[in-house]
């Protein structure tokens, strides 16, 4: 009579134990507690930039889980776009479930695709947070939905994010080598900035070139967060209370920065003489690099700048802004704001050791540039 209770018992609970076996708790960046499959094959990305995100843990073929992704990567990022596909041809091929804004987030095909999981961002191109009754469809059709974060607040949720992506992809171990790289090279920044006697004033220049309206800006968020954590202080932060805005010619020059940073979204291709853009990034020379801030730089009102005179002037790829390498790029700010406390620093070689061992390709490119 027992052995039979035992194995009624076990009839039972056999289906409960294999059900939990096969599903992991986690908890993503918006604070929500979600059930993701214990082992997961099939992704959508609310961002295609995310693709060299998930090349952390996939080296060999980033694109072995996507199976949809939004399509401001090729857009907004040509030349990373085309490094990524001279690589992997597929990428190509790889459904769109969006163009470049969350208002053309196709639910339809998402479902479609049957993925297991949705990877988005806080806020960015894709579907967020607030868009909770997108969210509660996805989850009704069975893809769990997770949200990461290198743009709202980076340079705190980068290595969140990747903690909480080695869960949900099963690469722990991958995900603790970058968090271990990044906490090291991000204390090499906040253990000297703490020794710093000033505060440089810095303007970021948002997306130098796109138009001829001065000054775009970022302050509370995306790489506005770089200045003060580089030491620095953002000239813009008491004029504009978001993460981004934008700030009159006039102010700039009767609040004149003590280093002006410009984000480039020029590449090779588009470095022409007649644009402001600023070229960086993938295959950009530091001869093309440095020409083109030359050019941006001497834009009316921009090249009457005490900073821009005195060589205190440079360009950054506009991308760090909503990329995992964005330590890199902290790195190089500190240089510029604090260059006797930064000398022996060299951020071009954090950034080529994080595409060693965490990217399936070299470094290539230039990715900041000063006009000296």
């Amino acid at each position: 009579m027992l052995r039979l209770l035992l194995l009624a018992l076990s009839l039972v609970l056999t289906p409960l134990s294999a059900l939990a076996a096969d599903t992991l708790s986690v908890t993503d960046l918006a604070g929500r507690t979600v059930k993701v499959p214990a082992k997961v094959e099939r992704v959508i990305l609310g961002e295609g930039r995310y693709v060299p995100v998930l090349a952390i843990f996939d080296r060999e073929d980033p694109l072995k889980r996507v199976v949809g992704q939004f399509g401001e990567f090729q857009r907004l990022d040509p030349a990373g776009y085309a490094q990524y596909l001279s690589r992997f041809p597929k990428l190509a091929k790889v459904p769109l479930i969006g163009n470049a804004s969350a208002d053309t987030f196709s639910l339809e095909k998402a479902v479609s695709l049957s993925p297991q999981v949705a990877i988005f961002g806080l806020e960015g191109h894709g579907p967020s947070p607030s868009q909770g009754d997108v969210i509660a469809k996805l989850e009704a059709a069975g893809i769990a939905v997770i949200f990461i974060d290198f743009r709202q607040d980076p340079l705190v949720n980068t290595p969140r994010s990747i903690e909480l992506l080695g869960k949900v992809l099963g690469q722990q171990k991958v995900a603790a080598d970058f968090v271990g790289f990044y906490n090291e090279q991000m204390k090499r920044v906040t253990d000297r900035i703490a020794k710093a006697q000033k505060k440089p004033s810095v303007f970021i220049d948002n997306r130098v070139g796109l138009s001829e309206e001065c000054c775009s800006t970022m302050v509370n968020g995306m790489m506005g967060r770089f200045v003060e954590w580089a030491g620095g202080t953002n000239l813009a932060r008491d004029v504009v209370p978001g993460v981004h805005g934008t700030v009159s010619l006039e102010y700039l020059l009767t609040h004149q920065p003590d280093v002006y940073v410009g984000t480039a979204i020029g590449t090779a291709a588009t470095a022409t003489k007649s644009g402001h853009q600023i070229a960086l990034g993938a295959h950009v020379t530091p001869e093309v690099a440095r020409a083109s801030l030359k050019r941006a730089t001497s834009r009316p009102g921009i090249s009457a700048l005490k900073a821009v005179k005195e060589g205190r002037a440079f360009g950054v790829w506009h991308h760090f802004y909503n990329s995992p390498f964005n330590v890199a790029a902290v790195q190089a700010f500190a240089k510029w704001l604090h260059p006797d406390l930064f000398a022996d620093v060299d951020p071009e070689a954090t950034l080529r050791t994080l595409y060693s061992r965490f990217q399936p390709m070299e470094l290539d490119g230039t990715y900041w540039i000063g006009l000296k």
